[in-house]
């Protein structure tokens, strides 16, 4: 059977019950106005994997870049502030904490966000965006001195409203 564009998309919708599409299967930013602000907060997680000479110089603050944790810390708190010009559908919202975290580790850092907010809508993808930007950070800071690294397991570890 051969659908058009337009019928995957309603039947998409249908049965998926996608919250970012009209009817008609358009991109649209999801209605919040009816529900109550509640205090929101999640966490995020991600690993930037290293070789153990980087690991080292980021340990020593041997990098020419400067204090590579710092300044990845600070990118992922504005990237949490910034997540609404970052994705598409995103709503503005309050931020009432962003905390990035480091744990070196053999083969590389884990990278954990927490987010914090009242508002009608959660706060994950700030949580999420501050991950990877963070991640990103290191990564730029780190590429003159390794070739090898990977960015992985960005996930949302938890969600929670009260």
């Amino acid at each position: 059977m051969i659908y058009s564009l337009r019928s995957f998309h309603l039947m998409v919708h249908h049965f998926m019950n996608l919250t970012h599409t009209d009817d008609h299967g358009r991109a649209c930013m999801v209605d919040v106005s009816g529900k109550s602000a509640q205090t929101r907060e999640a966490i995020a997680e991600g690993f930037i994997h290293l070789q153990r000479s980087t690991l080292d110089l980021i340990q020593q603050n041997g990098l020419k870049k400067g204090d590579v944790l710092a300044v990845a810390r600070i990118a992922g708190i504005q990237a949490a502030k910034q997540t609404q010009l970052l994705i598409p559908l995103c709503h503005q919202i309050p931020l009432s904490k962003v905390a990035v975290d480091f744990e070196l580790q053999e083969g590389g850092i884990r990278i954990t966000a927490v987010t914090k907010t009242v508002a009608q809508t959660g706060v994950e993808m700030e949580a999420l965006t501050a991950v990877s930007l963070a991640a990103l950070t290191i990564y730029d800071m780190c590429k003159a001195v390794d070739k090898t690294m990977t960015i992985s397991q960005v996930r949302l570890m938890s969600k929670t409203k009260v």
